[in-house]
């Protein structure tokens, strides 16, 4: 009996794991084309249902912290638990970083704007959003190989955010009016840049999660400010 309301509750934590990952993911990708679009609107949905995701954390952190001090699990239950209340602390550092994107959007003054970095901007968006939903997936099947490959897709990141950063750095010298926006773009462009880190981490947690083993798959972590 016992050992059935534990692996329910094990079963509740996943899959809330999970409905927290596709907020995250949500957020990420309205909080982007708020950012394009100028849709302040949206940019404004983003930041006020970041207390959903936050209130999820809290709720998930509470459940594990439960489940441990009252079931005492021990070897793989007690990884799946640690796993969560980890990888769940990752998620929600990727919902800030997609407030932050939508903060980015509700502080833009029509300033003169540069659309071949708009367009890298939306294309690096996506690309991580793929991640997020390939780690959400990863993650219910606790694939180690999956995550690993998911993991190296960090490395296209770390190369949208070195060519953003040169081709807006190079617009910013040679035209004095694309300082503000420039600016703005370097910070969107970084805040995505940490999401895909944040995945890799949840990468990590799922090779911990299928293996025991703590495993650095990110050692390229990109730093150019």
């Amino acid at each position: 009996m016992l050992r059935s309301q534990f692996e329910e509750d094990l079963l509740n934590l996943h899959n809330q794991f999970y409905e927290m990952g596709m907020l995250v993911s949500n957020a990420i990708h309205k909080s982007v084309r708020a950012y394009i679009d100028h849709d302040k609107e949206l940019a404004r949905e983003v930041i006020d249902h970041d207390e959903n995701i936050n209130n999820l954390e809290v709720k998930l952190e509470k459940k594990s912290f439960e489940m441990i001090a009252l079931q005492q699990p021990v070897t793989t239950d007690l990884r799946s638990i640690i796993t969560v209340m980890k990888a769940s602390s990752d998620l929600e550092r990727m919902g800030d970083h997609a407030v932050s994107i939508a903060k980015s959007t509700i502080r833009v003054k029509g300033q003169t704007r540069i659309e071949s970095i708009e367009k890298e901007i939306s294309d690096m968006s996506d690309y991580v959003k793929k991640m997020v939903d390939n780690v959400l997936i990863a993650y219910l099947k606790a694939d180690k190989e999956d995550a690993i490959m998911i993991a190296k897709m960090d490395e296209k990141v770390n190369a949208y955010y070195r060519k953003i950063y040169y081709a807006t750095i190079e617009e910013m010298q040679t035209n004095p009016e694309t300082v503000v926006s420039g600016t703005d773009y370097l910070s969107v462009a970084q805040y995505i840049e940490r999401i895909g880190d944040y995945v890799t981490n949840i990468c990590e947690w799922i090779v911990y999660l299928a293996s025991g083993k703590i495993t650095e798959l990110n050692t390229n972590r990109t730093e150019m400010i």
